[in-house]
């Protein structure tokens, strides 16, 4: 009998127990655009519509919303807004304006030259509808889009429906510091912590209001959906909301271990298995392994690999890092994960980590001061401990779902 690498027995290890994490019975989960469907398309009768979409604005049985609402009785599509990674989801570039293929309809981009949509884009529109999925993180750009495109509806006189989806990876996952004021942006466009655990319903509804935004706002929600349920308990078909968006542990790791992105530090682009590692040339991956491992956080372990990634940040280059196993994805914290890693990193490998380059999207100038001064990285969540409640109550003011 051949051998396995150890490696391969891992991976069998953690499908097993993602196997057994699995609900037996999938709810019947109902996204927006089912519930939008299902009822006749009314809400959007006799309206002229922009539509803010790409790959995952899909139906349970997989039609994408453009075909839909270009059926749709009394219903007009008059262009469609693509956001980062376009209409398909398959650019990681700035995105042009194009024509889609089977509609013919013209796509006009909002992540190039413009990301929010001007008045002469929304000329001859009604209403902008919203179907885009998120994974639950500050720093994932459809939630910056999604308030833009409330700016936008607000500006221009004109009303906004957001088609929600389930959060991937439960709607319970609210933690790590608010972003400050003066770093908001497109990786942070209010002051939210890093994992946010809303969908894009409940968001819109908080940055209308909170943010004195204003705009007409409709939220078709889910139904079926509960707030503790995870992606493969819906019953609904996965696809990539990005590139590098490839499962549901992808999305799970992905607000703790993307800190790293704009650092020194691989995050697995280039490989089959984003966001699951991460390493650098420099690293000395028993080392990391070794000392992450000691921390003994909760539901993941850490397996030092190599892998040369395919493209991306050192591509064609060895690097040396870890594979994070997800042993319990109802008890880990990616936050506190992330800020763990980064504390580790600093102290093994001192000024070869670029330390200060996490702040690109950690955006809280005391979490960073506390990263470079805790003797124990257990104690650097003390930093948000007081900010958190109270953005916590606000969020509760939004929730849509239980």
């Amino acid at each position: 009998m051949a051998r396995r690498s150890a490696l391969t027995i891992v991976l069998l290890m953690v499908a097993m127990h993602s196997m057994s994490c699995r609900s037996s019975h999938p709810g019947e989960v109902l996204c927006g655009t089912d519930v939008l469907k299902r009822d006749g398309y009314k809400v959007l009768q006799g309206r002229r519509v922009a539509l803010v979409t790409n790959q995952t604005g899909r139906d349970r049985e997989g039609n994408r919303l453009v075909d839909l609402l270009a059926a749709a009785p009394d219903v007009k599509v008059v262009k469609l807004l693509a956001p980062e990674h376009g209409l398909y989801g398959t650019q990681d570039e700035q995105i042009k304006d194009a024509v889609d293929e089977k509609t013919r309809l013209p796509v006009l981009s909002i992540y190039g030259k413009t990301r929010k949509p001007t008045k002469k884009i929304l000329e001859g529109v009604d209403v902008i509808v919203y179907d885009l999925q998120d994974v639950g993180a500050r720093f994932y750009t459809v939630s910056a889009t999604l308030g833009l495109c409330l700016e936008a509806a607000a500006e221009n006189q004109i009303a906004i429906v957001v088609l929600d989806r389930p959060c991937p990876i439960t709607g319970n996952i609210c933690d790590g510091p608010i972003a400050d004021k003066d770093k908001l942006g497109f990786t942070a466009y209010g002051p939210i912590p890093v994992a946010h655990g809303r969908t894009m319903g409940e968001l819109a509804q908080l940055f209308n209001r909170e943010y004195k935004i204003g705009a007409d706002l409709t939220v078709v929600a889910c139904e079926g959906w509960r707030r503790d349920m995870w992606w493969d308990q819906t019953g609904l078909v996965w696809g990539n909301s990005s590139p590098n968006m490839r499962n549901t542990t992808a999305a799970l790791l992905y607000s703790g271990v993307c800190l790293l992105e704009p650092t020194n530090m691989s995050v697995g682009r280039g490989t089959n298995q984003p966001f699951e590692f991460f390493g650098a040339p420099w690293v000395d991956a028993r080392q990391l392994a070794a000392a992450l491992n000691a921390m003994d956080m909760p539901g993941v372990r850490f397996v030092p690999i190599e892998f040369t990634p395919a493209a991306s940040k050192f591509k064609d280059q060895l690097c040396h890092g870890c594979y994070v196993i997800v042993t319990d994805r109802n008890r880990i914290r990616p936050v506190r994960m992330g800020v763990t890693i980064v504390w580790e990193l600093r102290k093994l490998f001192g000024e070869k980590f670029e330390l200060d380059k996490v702040n690109r999207l950690l955006d809280s100038d005391k979490t960073l001061a506390a990263i470079k001064s805790a003797k124990d990285p257990k104690t650097i969540p003390a930093v948000w401990k007081n900010e958190l409640p109270a953005f916590k109550k606000v969020r509760q003011k939004y929730l849509i779902y239980r």
